[in-house]
């Protein structure tokens, strides 16, 4: 069983409230705090370069990967993880399994009970051998979330910070007050998620690690979505694995840290209590034992920003230069015949997006989002930029469902549920949206790491699966009808041109007209920052 932290987890609520609102902090403290505090150039930090095991056929995972190949079949091989109980276990059993290469590119690993568990196994797998990497964003590991850095000191364990911030580690909170006049930099963050396990299996997705994106928190979980990967995609996922673990951004963890952290982090490594085992029903762990994984195999196209979208010296992109995994998406949206089924928990289209939506509609398309209600959104900041465009997606008929912070995660909303697995039931906790993909026509399925919104457009560099499977467009339809239909509320206009949010069955409607389950401040801060703060800052 995962154990359980004795104290409440922090989510990642407080670092995604102050990525999104670092913006307006600067217009309060940047001129007193400009430059105190400075990172090494990047261009006089020692980098070893390195790349992916090149030769995954040899390994158990490759063997196993490829065992299940229809024949005469090129594609690549797939499996949806929604369950959060078979998204921990998976990734537990590619590190049991590992022989070469652990490759792990995260935005976040959180200090709490599963991260601990989990890398006590990655250490095991180092010592007898694994080379393990592991690329971090560098704005949260900060404060208790800094416990990950405590691997640089094992063997066959290197780690690397994409994008840093200067300063000391003990709080998140302090590194952003001290890289206020740096604004533009602070809100350019890596938000890539892979787990890659002998460059032959990997999960990409929505989760970052952490107890509340796999059904373990005590406050709150995420209804999250990732998905199992084989074949020529994982190659590619591991290039751009590479890309980012070489380039100048990257910068080896050794070369950031001041005496006061070494003297903090390189203390003895807290026990947890005790790994999990993994799951026998786990499909991929018990795959592991038998050498047959059932995967569903189709043509796909592996999608990615550049490192360099994160580099202050290169600029944002501008909205209009359409070279973003967002701006490939909207093209792959146009091309829809009939229907669009959209999951974004942070959804703020901006104005060219609405252009797209409209066309759309026009062309007489189905369009339906699910987003987090304010409520259930871990950043209600973000709702701001949502609210102010949904008057008009809904005139557009652009079908709105919002999730509830009361979803049921017990029973499995959008697949999320651990239900009877043996990681245990997760606490009667808040519901948060957090998967991230889009069924186009019944027949295409994107899954990433993306939200539809100027920050993931414009700031975050991204990543997505795009796969041609009638199979597994179904699959992740019908893990989501059942939270649109049970758990969220359906969104429309009145004929006098008011809000109105309907009940799903069961569920108390009587504020149905005033942003259903959210507290008076909350719908305050709707009203009083709504006007003023910037689309791409939400």
């Amino acid at each position: 069983m995962i154990p359980h932290a004795p104290a409440a987890t922090p989510s990642c609520r407080t670092a995604s409230l102050f990525r999104r609102t670092a913006g307006w902090l600067v217009l309060m403290a940047a001129s007193v705090l400009a430059g105190c505090a400075s990172l090494p150039p990047p261009d006089t930090v020692q980098r070893t370069v390195s790349h992916a095991w090149a030769e995954p056929q040899v390994t158990r995972l490759g063997r196993l990967a490829e065992a299940g190949r229809p024949a005469g079949v090129s594609y690549s091989g797939f499996r949806l993880l929604g369950r959060a109980d078979s998204a921990y276990v998976s990734r537990v059993a590619l590190v049991d399994a590992a022989e070469k290469t652990l490759d792990l590119q995260y935005y976040a690993i959180k200090q709490d009970a599963s991260s601990d568990a989990l890398l006590a196994r990655v250490r095991e797998a180092a010592a007898r051998g694994v080379r393990v990497r592991i690329l971090l964003d560098d704005l949260n590991a900060s404060g208790r979330d800094a416990h990950v850095l405590r691997l640089m000191a094992a063997r066959n364990i290197e780690i690397r910070m994409f994008n840093p911030l200067p300063g000391l580690r003990g709080s998140l909170v302090t590194r952003i007050l001290g890289s206020l006049g740096d604004v533009d930099r602070i809100q350019r963050r890596m938000h890539n998620k892979v787990f890659i396990a002998d460059n032959a299996l990997a999960i990409t997705g929505g989760r970052n690690l952490g107890d509340a994106y796999f059904g373990q928190g005590q406050d709150s979980n995420f209804v999250d979505l990732d998905i199992l990967a084989a074949g020529p995609v994982v190659r590619e996922m591991s290039k751009s694995f590479d890309e980012y673990w070489n380039d100048k951004l990257a910068y080896p963890i050794e070369s950031l840290l001041v005496r006061e952290d070494m003297l903090r982090l390189l203390g003895p490594v807290p026990e947890s209590d005790g790994p999990p085992a993994p799951d026998p029903d786990s499909s991929l762990s018990a795959a592991t034992r038998t050498g047959r994984l059932d995967l569903v195999w189709a043509p796909s196209l592996f999608m990615v920003d550049k490192p360099g979208k994160l580099d202050p010296e290169q600029g944002a992109p501008a909205e209009e230069t359409q070279d973003t995994l967002v701006d490939g998406l909207l093209s792959l949206m146009r091309r829809a015949r009939s229907d669009l089924l959209i999951v974004s928990p942070y959804f703020v289209p901006g104005p060219r997006m609405m252009d797209e939506f409209a066309a759309l509609r026009q062309r007489g398309i189905r369009v339906r989002v699910l987003t987090n209600s304010l409520a259930s959104n871990d950043a209600p900041i973000a709702h701001v930029g949502y609210a102010r465009y949904r008057r008009e997606l809904l005139r557009l008929g652009v079908e709105l469902y919002e999730m509830r912070a009361e979803a049921s995660v017990t029973r499995g909303a959008f697949g999320s549920g651990s239900g009877t697995s043996n990681i245990g039931s997760p606490p009667e906790s808040r519901a948060s949206l957090h998967a991230k993909s889009i069924v186009m026509d019944g027949r295409v399925l994107v899954v990433g790491s993306m939200n539809l919104d100027l920050r993931s457009q414009l700031q975050n560099s991204e990543i997505a699966i795009v796969i041609r499977s009638a199979a597994l467009s179904a699959q992740a339809t019908a893990m989501v009808q059942p939270t649109l239909d049970r758990d969220a509320w359906r969104v429309e206009l009145t004929a006098d041109d008011k809000l109105i949010w309907h009940a799903p069955p069961g569920v108390d409607a009587s504020d149905a007209r005033s942003e259903p389950g959210a507290s008076t401040g909350l719908k305050l801060l709707l009203k009083i920052i709504g006007p003023f703060a910037p689309d791409e800052m939400l």
